[in-house]
């Protein structure tokens, strides 16, 4: 676990003096405070740790060594308090330990606090703190007797060392504490997102495809009726529930092309970019450079290595999703007077590059109502990317990452 704990210039003290400043009694009242909280946080973590290895045996104890984490957690944010008011070290708080409901279970929140690091590192402090906080108080409190002249140097040099010991025991994991910050709220978005395209699809088949399918069958029934009695009109209401058939076929080819278009599954990212151009209302150049890609393999005679070097069908399927969004856009906003659309998509190491450009009037924001903030979610859910370029009269420029997984092989 890879910690870095650099120092704001808004936490450096300021240069020492001889003469006592408010920052060197600040630093005196520390240290001297040091061995009254070290006895008090050492006597804690022995019995705690003790107690709780004394009786892991029964059932007892773990639920213990859980609880008596939980409160180092609470010796920690009082002696990160007691940092930041007198030696003015800003650590962050680390994140709270998710309760069971959120853990999932009594059992998954149990494993997870015995093994919380934040927990272990704070007993560590405890523990380590005690011969520290006994030299501190002796040389603070006998140097303004003996030592004054000097003493604003030794009180800085050892206020730093404590300083360093806050910083390096008691402040989170960052790296692990940002991903878990990012984790998280990228759960919320996929799961919003999952519950957006349900209802979206759930829609479209009410409205669209099943209201056309319920009229077919009312239709169909009614010409059966009249078929002996009205041969003409049964056959023309026959006619009529083939056009009916026909118009629900089309819708429900557009609900699956809007979920997972067939050509993207056969073909790649190429065939179905080049599609979903087609439909655009400006002229669209589709330019994918992708080592896989598989209407080249194809013309090359290397067709049954089509899926070679294809990106992960979710990250496909996002990078579909991305353009055919893009270029609605460019349908709706670029303007009368946007002459064409470009869409290039290529690799670029461990990332999967898409760009989608206009020349429309420009002008485009994740704030303006075009769906840039819905597409900036979905990419970040999968730690992408979005970069909106648009000034005002210039044309739009997108540029989309996401991070290229390579295809599993069957």
């Amino acid at each position: 676990m890879t910690m870095s704990h650099a120092v704001p210039d808004n936490d450096r003290p300021p240069p020492v003096r001889a003469v006592f400043s408010a920052v060197t009694w600040k630093e005196i009242a520390y240290l001297v405070s040091n061995l009254p909280l070290a006895i008090v946080g050492f006597v804690y973590a022995v019995v705690m740790v003790s107690t709780a290895g004394g009786l892991s045996v029964t059932a007892v104890g773990i639920p213990l060594l859980a609880c008596g984490l939980y409160l180092s957690r609470q010796l920690g944010r009082l002696d990160r308090a007691r940092a930041r008011g007198l030696l003015g070290v800003r650590v962050d708080e680390p994140t709270p330990i998710p309760g069971p409901k959120r853990s999932g279970g009594f059992f998954p929140w149990l494993w997870t606090s015995i093994k919380d690091p934040v927990g272990w590192r704070t007993v560590l402090y405890q523990l380590i703190r005690l011969p520290w906080g006994v030299l501190t108080f002796t040389v603070a409190l006998t140097g303004l007797f003996v030592l004054w002249p000097v003493l604003p140097y030794l009180v800085r040099l050892m206020a730093n060392v404590d300083r360093a010991m806050v910083r390096g025991l008691l402040s989170p994991s960052d790296d692990l504490e940002r991903r878990i910050a990012e984790l998280e709220s990228d759960r919320g978005v996929v799961v919003d997102t999952a519950a957006a395209d349900l209802r979206r699809i759930e829609r479209d088949l009410h409205d669209g495809a099943q209201a056309r399918l319920v009229a077919l069958a009312m239709g169909l029934g009614l010409a059966k009726e009249k078929l002996l009695e009205d041969p003409e009109g049964a056959a023309a209401m026959v006619d009529e529930a083939h056009g009916e058939v026909k118009l629900a076929l089309q819708e429900l080819r557009d609900l699956a092309r809007g979920i997972h278009p067939a050509v993207l599954t056969d073909r790649g990212l190429d065939a179905a970019l080049s599609s979903v151009a087609a439909r655009c209302v400006v002229p669209v150049k589709v330019v994918v450079d992708l080592p896989g890609d598989a209407a080249r393999d194809a013309a090359g005679g290397a067709a049954g290595d089509a899926a070679r070097g294809r990106p992960a069908e979710a990250i496909e399927g996002i990078a579909y999703f991305v353009v055919s969004e893009l270029l609605q856009n460019v349908s709706k906003h670029a303007g009368p007077g946007a002459r064409g659309a470009t869409v290039e998509v290529w690799r670029a190491g461990a990332r999967l590059m898409i760009r989608v450009s206009d020349d429309g009037k420009g002008g485009a924001s994740p704030s303006g109502g075009s769906g840039l903030a819905g597409l900036a979610e979905r990419l970040g859910a999968v730690d992408g990317v979005l970069v909106v370029d648009s000034p005002a009269g210039a044309g739009t420029v997108v540029t989309a990452e996401l991070p290229w997984r390579d295809r599993d092989r069957g």
